[in-house]
């Protein structure tokens, strides 16, 4: 468990890290390349953004070895306090004290993070084979982030962010739960890398990871960091957990002392989600970046 911790905590660090790299370089890109390739092609030529990839791919590489270890709804809360990380970068960026606002998110988080383990205790679980029912609820979470993508087009600039923002965070969650049926079908296929090739959800799990990307810099150019960044954060932990339940069988404790410190727990996360992503140090990264011409705001 202690080790599951750590590469958690090592992991969100190195997305914290990551996620404020790319903001800072995608937000100088033109509006119009929102949810569009084009917006990709432009940012792997900036060197900050692909800096901020590499972190970026270093973590999910963490916190993939966290999901072979144990489960999804253990490892996301985790993972979720990885914009505890990223508010510490801006601090250390800009040369400035966190105030009570950034302990009581930071306080937030982590204890709700604890709340919802101690409470959970989320043990046990498997891969249902590639033909079961239960993946339709991959199918129904995917038509969820179209749905906010859909909205997010005519929405203004800020909403549009924290739509798109939800929206990435979703597939997120579902990128988690893929990583995690796909590394544990390779324990126990037995063939190596030639198992995996014959079932589809590591497919699934490339198209959603890019799919997630795009989205992902689509908020950061429409929006600073301070709005791009918490719907991201709080979404993932959410869909990671509800779909290893539905699917992967993982099993949280029902007795209503431990379901009452559950909501708790995800309570206190999102709300220190909210709060974190209001701290003026990540809205700092709107100073000193400047628009290519034509940009409207």
């Amino acid at each position: 468990m202690i080790v599951t911790v750590l590469l958690g905590l090592a992991a969100a660090s190195l997305l914290g890290l990551g996620f404020v790299a790319q903001q800072h370089a995608a937000y100088t890109e033109p509006l119009g390349e929102m949810l569009h390739p084009r917006l990709l092609l432009d940012l792997i030529r900036k060197p900050l953004w692909l800096r901020g990839i590499a972190a970026m791919i270093f973590g999910q590489v963490l916190g993939a070895l966290a999901l072979q270890r144990a489960d999804v709804a253990r490892v996301e809360p985790l993972l979720a306090t990885n914009l505890i990380f990223a508010l510490a970068v801006a601090a250390v960026a800009y040369r400035e004290r966190l105030g009570r606002r950034e302990w009581l998110g930071a306080v937030l988080v982590s204890g709700g993070v604890a709340i919802f383990l101690l409470s959970g205790q989320p043990q046990g679980g498997g891969v249902p084979g590639s033909t079961s029912v239960v993946w339709v609820a991959i199918l129904a979470t995917l038509i969820l982030a179209a749905v906010l993508v859909l909205v997010a087009v005519r929405a203004a600039l800020p909403v549009k962010a924290m739509l798109l923002a939800a929206a990435a965070g979703t597939l997120y969650g579902i990128q988690d739960v893929l990583t995690r049926a796909s590394l544990v079908t390779l324990e126990r296929a037995g063939q190596g890398l030639t198992g995996l090739l014959t079932i589809w959800q590591p497919y699934t799990l490339l198209v959603v990871a890019v799919l997630g990307i795009l989205l992902n810099q689509s908020a950061f150019d429409a929006a600073p960091l301070r709005v791009s960044l918490p719907a991201t954060t709080a979404a993932e932990p959410v869909i990671g957990i509800v779909l290893g339940v539905a699917i992967l069988g993982e099993r949280l404790r029902v007795d209503p002392l431990a379901l009452a410190g559950e909501v708790a727990g995800l309570i206190a996360l999102v709300a220190g989600i909210v709060i974190l992503g209001r701290s003026p140090f990540l809205a700092k990264s709107e100073q000193g970046t400047h628009r290519r011409p034509g940009r409207e705001r």
